[in-house]
């Protein structure tokens, strides 16, 4: 099972600071059962890294497209990351 699990990092931009999104996102993720943080960055982005497998992660990186109701979202980013960045339970973190 430990080899199903898989750590990305995901970047989404557009209207999604000041909408509830890093709550929402900790909602979601939990549901799924995945594992990591999400936070705001300088730039206006939320940035996430979900743990946990590879369905469930795929799952989330689809709702990140639609967020909660008041986001725009106008990009989602992924990249892989090593499973050693993934905190144990889901934080919101900035």
């Amino acid at each position: 099972m430990a080899n199903d699990i898989e750590a990305v990092q995901v970047r989404i931009s557009g209207r999604v600071q000041g909408v509830s999104f890093r709550w929402w996102t900790q909602g979601e993720a939990e549901r799924l059962g995945l594992a990591g943080w999400v936070r705001n960055e300088a730039d206006g982005s939320v940035v996430a890294v979900i743990a946990g497998p590879g369905e469930a992660i795929s799952k989330m990186v689809k709702r990140f497209w639609d967020g909660p109701p008041a986001a725009v979202v106008s990009d989602v980013h992924t990249e892989p990351v090593a499973l050693s960045e993934v905190p144990t339970g889901f934080r919101i973190t900035g």
